[in-house]
């Protein structure tokens, strides 16, 4: 089933049990990913483009956590917790901290990374295997925890 088809149904069900943030992050979601479909001026996306936009919502949600909680604004702060947590709902199992320091490994050795100068060059060929799976955040860290 596509990401799209899948979001009508939850989306559907959603209205069905009257949940409102749940149906709100639905129609955020299936609207940004329409809008990823015509700007690349086609109506499917490719798995890859979901994710981009799935994460993108992902880290967009993320800043705003972290700046609600910066200014003290607690009821944001647990709205914008539910939002993430639907959001999640629809990206791949994340991978652990064991698996991607697994994966940083395999990556340095191919690049030959020796480094922090070599950072760009690691965080280029390990990002596509890890999209959608990781938090590029917790990426960059753990790279350059292996570089020094």
């Amino acid at each position: 089933m596509s990401l799209l088809a899948r979001l009508n149904n939850d989306m559907k069900q959603a209205m069905k049990n009257k949940e409102k943030d749940r149906l709100s992050v639905i129609r955020m979601l299936k609207a940004s990913l329409q809008n990823e479909g015509i700007k690349a001026g086609r109506q499917e996306l490719t798995e890859e483009e979901e994710l981009t936009v799935l994460s993108r919502e992902l880290k967009q949600r993320k800043d705003s956590l972290q700046e609600f909680e910066n200014a003290g604004r607690t009821d944001l702060v647990e709205k914008i917790r539910t939002e993430l947590g639907y959001v999640e709902v629809y990206l791949p199992e994340q991978l652990s901290e064991e698996e991607i320091n697994k994966i940083i490994k395999q990556t340095i050795e191919e690049v030959n990374a020796t480094s922090k100068a070599d950072m760009g060059r690691v965080m280029a060929a390990l990002m596509p295997q890890v999209k959608g799976k990781a938090d590029g955040s917790v990426v960059n860290k753990l790279v350059q925890q292996h570089l020094s």
